[in-house]
This record gives C-alpha cells, sequence and structure tokens, in this order.
C-alpha cells in the first residue's frame, strides 16, 4: 500500500470508530497515529482528512444519498460511508487531490476495508459525484462560510 493510502486509512478507520462509538475525533486520530509508523508529513494528512471531513459529515451525506438513492445512508456499512466522505472532502474541499486520484484511492482502501462489492459500489457513486463537481464545491463553500 503506497504511504498516502496509508494515511487514507488510518483517517478511514478513525473515522470508523467515530460513526461506530461516537469518540473524540482528536483523541482517537492521536491514538492511531501514536500506534503507526507513519512519516509525520503522512500523519498531518491524515489528520487533515478527519479533521476536515468529522465537522461536515451531514453535509457531505446530503450529497452521497442523492447520488445513491438506491441505498439510504443508514444501511450503507459504516466503512463504506466513510470511504465515500473521504473522497468526496479531498476532491470537493481540499481540492489538493485531483478527482480521478481521490476516485482511484477511494477504490484501493475499498479493496482493503470493504466487503466484495465496496469497490464497485464507491466507483460509482463517486462517478456520480465527480459528474457534479462543480455545484457541490459552491454548495460547500456556502456551507463553510
Amino acid at each position: 500500500m503506497k504511504p498516502r493510502t496509508k494515511a487514507r486509512g488510518l483517517a478511514l478507520q478513525t473515522l470508523f470508530e467515530m460513526d461506530l462509538v461516537n469518540h473524540d475525533p482528536g483523541d482517537i486520530i492521536e491514538q492511531r497515529i501514536k500506534n503507526s509508523s507513519l512519516d509525520p508529513l503522512l500523519t498531518n494528512f491524515a489528520r487533515q482528512i478527519v479533521l476536515g471531513v468529522y465537522p461536515m459529515v451531514a453535509i457531505l451525506d446530503k450529497f452521497i444519498s442523492v447520488h445513491a438513492p438506491e441505498w439510504p445512508l443508514n444501511q450503507v456499512a459504516i466503512i463504506d460511508r466513510n470511504i465515500l466522505r473521504i473522497a468526496l472532502w479531498e476532491f470537493a474541499v481540499y481540492k489538493e487531490t485531483p478527482i480521478k486520484v481521490a476516485i482511484n484511492e477511494a477504490v484501493e482502501l475499498s479493496k482493503v476495508y470493504g466487503s466484495e462489492s465496496t469497490p464497485r459500489f464507491v466507483n460509482g457513486v463517486l462517478g456520480s459525484l465527480a459528474s457534479q463537481q462543480n455545484e457541490i464545491c459552491q454548495a460547500l463553500i456556502k456551507f463553510q462560510t
């Protein structure tokens, strides 16, 4: 696994735990970082993801729900939901990750952490979200201000 993919995996594990047991994001990410062997730049990237996604979960979920209408978000696996949140945040808010890279990284994470059908699901939903990137970015700018 590539180093940045490992950092995303660390962020994914943190967001998963937060979803599952609602622990404090700062405590979880710091504990995971302490137990990892990631380079400090990569731990910063993982921290950015967690602290970027966490306050925006509701708005990110709203966009995901629109683009995965057959799957009510509360029925989507926690891991799948968080993979989608990370990728959407990366290409619509963080904007330092190209869309194709964010989608490919999400598919890679889904192969490692998700079920057999997760990569196809994640790719489909993110492809749909990517086609609406401009509208999503505008809505997220309004949310952030």
